[in-house]
């Protein structure tokens, strides 16, 4: 099984580049990454919240298999702690499937037939990050998860 992040338009902070790369790495040695960056949308300010995400959702659709778990990662959707997140992924390998498919969306959040869409919401937490910090906290989260399943010393608790 393959994790798959997707995400909405690029990093411009050197340093949230830096970390995501990082923890990328370390989550490519234990499973197959792809992170996906779909661009932002050009003349946004032109078109309302509503319609920029319905426009993102197509493009986050174009990256989408049939087969794959689709997980929004919302400050609306569940919340969990590092333990109960390596379990979480640890059920989904264990009900096989195609691949997991986490989305970051963009500054407006995601578009509410794309929520539907979405066999999971989960939220990094209550506090809302901006989209670029978002990616590097799921990172972290997710080498912490797999680093968990395996019982290696990073996870102390």
């Amino acid at each position: 099984m393959k994790i798959k992040l997707i995400v909405v338009g690029k990093t411009d902070k050197e340093y949230l580049r830096t970390g995501f790369h990082e923890y990328e790495s370390r989550v490519k040695k234990y499973l197959p990454f792809e992170y996906i960056e779909i661009p932002a949308l050009k003349s946004s300010q032109n078109l309302s919240h509503e319609e920029c995400n319905r426009l993102e959702a197509e493009k986050i659709r174009s990256c989408i298999s049939v087969g794959d778990t689709l997980i929004l990662l919302d400050e609306r959707g569940k919340e969990m702690r590092s333990v109960e997140f390596a379990d979480f992924l640890n059920k989904r390998f264990q009900a096989g499937g195609k691949n997991l498919v986490f989305v970051v969306g963009g500054p407006f959040g995601f578009d509410e037939k794309l929520k539907k869409e979405a066999q999971f919401l989960i939220s990094l937490s209550k506090m809302t990050f901006s989209h670029q910090m978002v990616r590097l906290f799921f990172a972290e989260q997710l080498y912490r998860a797999l680093s968990i399943l395996r019982n290696e010393p990073y996870h102390h608790e």
